[in-house]
């Protein structure tokens, strides 16, 4: 519940006229969907096979890569002057998909490598379960919170001003509770879990970028693509650990570690894009 009220409070940020650049400019929301939903899986998976870490921490990578895209990463593209309506355009895209394709990318990656297969088989998922949270957290949510801002733009505007603190709040609860639950197991694997997390956001902020330009957008659409393929949800992934997992400790400790890592990754990578000018050296 505490998290559907967060993407509530995101969803109270997009119009509809924010979709509008699917139907004028489709290339960069396709080729942002793909960085997100194809390449960032991809890449996690090739990474997973090269270092070989426990399957709980395995697992963890594969539910961050399944994800969608983190809200505060509208912020982040504003920031590094990206293309603002292309990362709204993204953030919402990833979110309603979500309920179809997380379950799917991550069962995918899941049954591919096979520690993390075993492990899967001790716990009983059903994939329409986790469709089933993902639309009650997520596309719910996102849907009414649209509606709010476009039938209800005056009453949005005094909502978003309780809603927005409330949502770090909620997150930082949801953070805390994760890492005092499984303290012991940060505390043993710290150094692994902070380089695994480290590795896995520059491979997908770098993955994103260089894929991006390869189609030739404009920097500032590949900016965009670069925080939203860097930036995920790792509240949802939180909420499906606890809810489907028994919030398994290796899992819970790289999504939390994610959580954090990537508001600071991600403002860093910002802040340097800010001084830097949209031109080909940029």
């Amino acid at each position: 519940m505490c998290l559907a009220i967060i993407m509530f409070g995101v969803a109270l940020d997009i119009c509809l006229a924010d979709f509008q650049a699917l139907f004028k400019n489709p290339k960069p929301i396709f080729i942002g969907l793909s960085s997100q939903l194809i390449l960032l899986p991809v890449l996690t998976l090739i990474l997973i096979v090269i270092t070989e870490p426990i399957p709980s921490l395995a697992l963890g990578m594969m539910l961050v890569a399944a994800c969608p895209g983190g809200n505060i990463s509208n912020f982040m593209s504003s920031m590094a002057k990206g293309n603002i309506a292309l990362s709204v355009s993204l953030t919402a895209c990833t979110t309603i998909l979500a309920i179809l394709f997380t379950p799917i990318i991550f069962t995918l990656l899941a049954s591919t490598y096979e520690p993390t297969k075993e492990l899967l088989k001790t716990f009983s998922i059903s994939i329409y379960d986790v469709a089933f949270t993902v639309t009650f957290i997520l596309g719910l949510p996102l849907l009414l919170g649209i509606s709010f801002n476009h039938y209800l733009p005056t009453l949005t505007e005094k909502i978003k001003v309780v809603i927005k603190p409330f949502s770090i709040l909620i997150f930082i609860v949801f953070v805390s509770v994760a890492f005092f639950k499984n303290k012991e197991i940060f505390m043993s694997y710290f150094q692994y879990i902070v380089y695994l997390v480290f590795a896995h956001n520059a491979l997908a902020f770098l993955g994103a970028y260089f894929y991006s330009g390869l189609f030739q957008l404009s920097l500032t659409d590949r900016r965009s693509i670069t925080i939203e393929t860097g930036i995920q949800n790792s509240g949802l992934g939180l909420v499906l650990i606890f809810t489907f997992f028994d919030g398994l400790g290796g899992m819970a400790m790289i999504t939390a570690w994610w959580g954090i890592w990537h508001i600071i990754s991600g403002l860093t990578l910002a802040t340097f894009w800010s001084f830097k000018p949209l031109c080909l050296t940029a």
